[in-house]
């Protein structure tokens, strides 16, 4: 997976399900945030997606490409390709998503109370492998645990084992998400005008603005 201050990897899509496909290549020459989602995913929709439709609106005018990227690592039968076409043409909203935003009183006739306005590509899924292996084991702890070799033996087992569980249920591999080695979503990722990548952000309230314009002024 690159690091920050790396070549960004290309994005791998099963399809562009809103908007004109692209490419990372393609739009070089530009700043590109890329806005990381799931379905089922009550955070995405309450703070994520309204955070980055607000700076589409502000900063559309600028060399500026957004998308958005509907992955899955969980929930597969709540995160995928049927449920987000259902979103973007109708607005519906499924699973916890509905249920947490029903709670506070944000749909709109049960409907997402904003559109999304940029392209949305859906992420490449790839069957996982049936044997779990010490390798695959230990890039998850390298990406999630911070300090994991400093921690009591006892302590990395019950990680070991956590984690062991995890994939176990995890039934497919989201290609983009895996390549950038994100943790989970909403997730953002900031690609400077060279195809560097400058950041990636998880969750919400991150100085994404800032960043953005620090990008957008170099």
């Amino acid at each position: 997976m690159p690091g920050v201050n790396e070549k960004a990897p290309e994005l791998e899509v099963d399809c562009w399900v809103q908007g004109e496909p692209s490419t990372l290549q393609k739009e070089r020459g530009n700043v590109i945030l890329i806005a990381v989602f799931q379905v089922n995913c009550p955070g995405c929709f309450i703070h994520g997606l309204p955070e980055i439709v607000d700076v589409y609106n502000r900063f559309r005018d600028q060399p500026l490409v957004l998308w958005g990227l509907a992955t899955a690592f969980e929930d597969f039968d709540k995160n995928n390709l049927e449920n987000l076409k259902k979103l973007l043409t109708r607005g519906e909203v499924v699973g916890e998503t509905y249920t947490a935003m029903s709670q506070a009183n944000l749909l709109n006739h049960d409907r997402l109370p904003y559109a999304i306005p940029f392209p949305v590509a859906w992420d490449k899924l790839e069957k996982n492998p049936v044997e779990i292996s010490g390798d695959r084991i230990q890039k998850i702890i390298d990406r999630d645990i911070d300090g994991y070799d400093l921690l009591p033996a006892k302590t990395q087992s019950s990680i070991v084992n956590q984690v062991r569980v995890y994939l176990k249920q995890k039934i497919y591999d989201a290609q983009t998400f895996e390549a950038y080695g994100l943790r989970g979503t909403p997730s953002t990722i900031l690609i400077d005008t060279k195809g560097i990548l400058r950041y990636k952000l998880f969750g919400s309230e991150q100085g994404l603005e800032k960043k953005l314009k620090l990008l957008l002024n170099e």
